[in-house]
């Protein structure tokens, strides 16, 4: 396994859309291995392909309290999403350092293939479910800042090229 580079905001390869995978092979299974490893070592709770600049529609996330419970979601789609809606705090391993409010869907429903190749469908609630749709923003080329008003927006532009230069 590897660690991988995550892109930075407002890093313009963050808005590719992401291709549906064609097949699971021991590619994805190396990717999908090599982005838990650099969730985990961020630390986070989700990353998409996106944020490792491949733009293929693979999502790891991990909310458990462990730290031991990897879950797979190659060509993610949300089958459903409640009308039920609720703020909260996001972050983001793409923007670090920088949390603020997001309404979501409070429960979706989502359908995607594991490692295996297995189809598979999960009811979310919870951080699981805003995990889902913040990391499916990213396979969309969408990056949560932009749920944000136009001002936060340029004030976390300007902060994340300042950091970009100070390294």
């Amino acid at each position: 396994m590897a660690l991988l580079s995550i892109l930075n905001y407002p890093d313009k390869r963050l808005h590719k859309i992401a291709k549906p995978v064609e097949a699971v092979d021991d590619r994805i299974r190396k990717l999908v291995a090599d982005m838990g490893e650099t969730m985990y070592a961020a630390p986070g709770v989700g990353l998409a392909a996106t944020q490792v600049d491949v733009h293929e529609r693979v999502i790891v996330i991990d909310v458990s309290e462990t730290h031991d419970q990897l879950m797979a979601f190659i060509n993610p789609v949300i089958l459903w999403s409640s009308d039920e809606r609720k703020i909260n705090e996001e972050g983001c391993l793409s923007v670090p350092g920088i949390y603020d409010s997001v309404e979501r869907a409070e429960r979706v429903r989502v359908r995607a293939l594991n490692e295996k190749a297995e189809t598979f469908e999960i009811d979310c609630d919870g951080l699981l479910a805003v995990c889902i749709q913040h990391e499916m923003d990213h396979l969309m080329g969408r990056v949560f800042v932009e749920y944000l008003s136009p001002l936060k927006q340029t004030r976390i532009k300007t902060k994340m090229k300042k950091l970009a230069h100070a390294m």
